[in-house]
């Protein structure tokens, strides 16, 4: 069983996704950590972070079992890996590590920006998860302070817009929800409930 969940920014596509691999015992990946990892290796070898080249380089040293993950979290790379998965070429690069793992025999959990649209077409069932701009400004702010970064709301609400925005125009694999994707809006959710709803949308798939 593939369960492919797609959203924006801190909409709880993260959170629901590793709560449904758990539920149900699959392995999750969350395939912006390959954007985020891609854009550390730029980052830390003093590389722009728009050279298709050598952003493809970077993308394709990769390592699932390589990722630092507190390396990789934060206000500062969620934008650089922003900049960098709106590069085709990297989206590519990328595609066939993530079928891959999308491919283990009993199933995987996987959620992202394309999973529903070009990772995994035929996945079991497909959640687009949204919420409101502000809504989810308000948790990434939570979450950005929680890290010890100081952060003011009127800007994580900007970047979660420019994000919005460059995520929806990139002309590769843009950000839209699946034809056939389920829609989960938790501007109103709790996480329990969030979690409940995305149950019963999985179940119904699995019909």
């Amino acid at each position: 069983m593939i369960i492919a969940i797609d959203g924006p920014a801190a909409s709880g596509k993260g959170t629901i996704a590793r709560r449904l691999a758990q539920h149900y015992g699959l392995a999750h990946l969350d395939t912006g950590l390959l954007y985020r990892a891609t854009a550390r290796v730029l980052l830390d070898s003093g590389l722009r972070l728009d050279d298709p080249a050598r952003a493809v380089a970077a993308a394709r040293g990769l390592a699932l079992t390589d990722f630092e993950e507190d390396k990789l979290r934060g206000a500062k790379m969620g934008e650089a890996a922003s900049i960098v998965a709106a590069i085709p070429e990297v989206r590519s690069a990328l595609l066939d590590m993530q079928r891959k793992f999308a491919s283990r025999p009993q199933g995987a959990v996987l959620d992202g920006r394309d999973i529903g649209t070009v990772i995994c077409p035929d996945a079991t069932a497909k959640l687009f998860v949204t919420a409101s701009p502000e809504v989810r400004a308000q948790r990434r702010a939570l979450e950005l302070r929680s890290r010890g970064e100081r952060v003011d709301y009127a800007d994580v609400l900007a970047d979660i817009r420019r994000r919005d925005e460059r995520d929806a125009g990139r002309s590769a694999a843009p950000l839209v929800a699946a034809a056939d994707a389920a829609r989960l809006d938790t501007t109103d959710l709790d996480v329990e409930r969030a979690i409940a709803a995305a149950v019963a949308i999985v179940e119904r798939a699995k019909r």
